[in-house]
């Protein structure tokens, strides 16, 4: 793959994040109104229904036609099966958690990535990657402390343990993510891990997936353009970047989660969310420096 400037993936990685970021403000709503598993069975229809159309005019990564080949079949589906276990324990965490602590938690995810990346996708996990991704992390811890301070009901409890579960899955999604991005292009891995959610969940839905009412269609229907957009925006950056660039702007996220917590749920932004702000953009900007040839060189030394 021709290596161009990360400039463009970093900028469509970070709108795609933005748009995750407020997606999970419309998710929480449909969650608390409808619970998670039907929120995202709806949201998963609605958006397999706008990316389908889209997906038969644009085609497949190779040019082709139709279902793409069995090698980028099987991470759809592979990745597919990941991201619905770790969505649905995710915003089973979400209804029960203040949206800026749900994506603290969540934050173990890029750090593990970034190993998991090096060991499956053959990456040189880089010095300034791991120091920025560090920093980043102290950010979101900093944000945390402020938050953790009070008492926890057994709800709370099941919560942040969902999301922490979901962690995990979320670092084996984002490797998987670069892989599948290099097989298949931004449309057709939107639309078939959309689908493929979608069947997934549909196994559960008679029990799990009653219809919603018909005010919580508009906040669906929101939720499913931020997501598809998202899928797209970073299908797009991580086929152009390596992951290790990448994966530290995950922390961006916090950002949007803290204000969209702001201003749809009134959770209050200190001092200290600031602080923690600063700290994760000050380690994205050291772990998205390029390094000087001799530093490179004495690295892989």
């Amino acid at each position: 793959m021709k290596r161009t400037s990360p400039l463009l993936p970093i900028l469509a990685a970070l709108t795609g994040l933005a748009c995750f970021g407020v997606m999970d403000g419309f998710m929480k709503i449909a969650a608390l109104g409808v619970g998670a598993y039907a929120a995202l069975f709806w949201r998963n229809l609605v958006g397999s229904l706008i990316m389908f159309p889209v997906w038969l005019a644009r085609g497949n990564k190779d040019g082709s036609r139709g279902l793409p080949g069995r090698a980028a079949m099987k991470l759809h589906l592979m990745r597919s099966g990941v991201s619905g276990v770790m969505a649905v324990m995710f915003f089973y965490g979400l209804a029960r958690t203040p949206v800026a602590e749900a994506m603290a938690l969540s934050f173990i995810a890029p750090l593990m990535a970034l190993y998991l990346a090096a060991a499956t996708l053959g990456e040189e996990l880089s010095k300034r990657a791991v120091a920025g991704s560090v920093l980043a992390l102290a950010g979101v811890g900093v944000i945390a402390a402020g938050k953790f301070g009070g008492r926890y009901d057994t709800e709370s409890v099941h919560g942040l343990i969902a999301i922490l579960l979901s962690a995990v899955l979320y670092a084996w999604n984002l490797v998987l993510q670069r892989r599948q991005s290099l097989l298949a292009g931004p449309e057709e891995t939107s639309f078939f891990q959309t689908f493929f959610i979608f069947c997934l969940l549909g196994l559960g839905a008679w029990w799990f997936a009653p219809p919603p009412p018909a005010q919580m269609w508009l906040v669906l229907a929101a939720s499913a353009v931020l997501s598809t957009g998202s899928l797209m925006l970073l299908s797009w950056a991580y086929a152009r970047a390596e992951a290790q660039v990448l994966v530290p702007l995950e922390y961006t996220a916090f950002i949007w989660a803290a204000l969209t917590g702001w201003v749809v749920f009134s959770e209050p932004l200190t001092l200290r969310t600031l602080a923690g702000v600063v700290l994760i953009v000050a380690g994205c900007l050291i772990a998205l420096r390029r390094k000087p040839a001799q530093e490179a060189a004495a690295e892989r030394a």
